[in-house]
Order: structure tokens, then C-alpha cells, then sequence
């Protein structure tokens, strides 16, 4: 199944996110390598959230890495939930529908 990880963010975040940038870069690649994280970035003009898609047979995974992650530890992160996400077309899309 897919997830979905989404970020609220503090109003000045990209400022703020200087010092824990290379952590929360290094736990993200650690959950590439995985094969758990597939995407994941900040929303654009303005940079005010961000989300990130999980692939595992529960939340779990992207409920971990959000507990874990230097933002959600340090403040810049004012609220994470995860959603469901069920693709049904693409190359990795997990019902797909012919």
C-alpha cells in the first residue's frame, strides 16, 4: 500500500531548517534504500508543508519516520498525519486498474 506523510510547517521554516537539514536528508535516503520511501519534498510558493509517499503494508513506516525526523523533533513540523493512498494508475500503483 502507499501512504501519504503530510508536514505542516512553521511560518519561517525554511530559515529554521538550515541545522537539521543534513539529518532529515540522511533519514530520508536511509528510508530510499529501504525501499520505504518512494518521493517526498516541500510544497513550492509557499513553502508552508510538504509530503512524502511511503510504500508498506501499514502506516507504520511513515509514522515512524516522522517521529524520528529532526524537523518533527525540533519544532519546525506543527502537524504530521498519514493518510492511505490507493494508486490506481501508474507503474507502481498498487490496485491497478486495467
Amino acid at each position: 500500500m502507499h501512504y501519504l506523510l503530510f508536514y505542516e510547517v512553521v511560518d519561517d521554516y525554511v530559515s529554521r531548517r538550515a541545522p537539521f537539514r543534513a539529518a532529515h536528508l540522511a533519514l530520508a535516503r536511509e528510508a530510499v534504500v529501504r525501499g520505504e520511501l518512494m518521493l517526498g519534498g516541500a510544497f513550492a510558493n509557499p513553502v508552508d508543508g510538504a509530503v512524502l509517499l511511503f510504500r508498506g503494508s501499514s502506516p507504520a513506516v511513515a509514522e515512524s519516520f516522522a517521529r524520528q525526523d529532526p524537523y518533527v523533533k525540533n519544532g519546525l513540523v506543527t502537524r504530521w498525519y498519514v493518510r492511505e493512498w490507493t494508486t490506481v494508475v501508474g507503474a507502481a500503483a498498487e490496485a491497478p486498474i486495467p
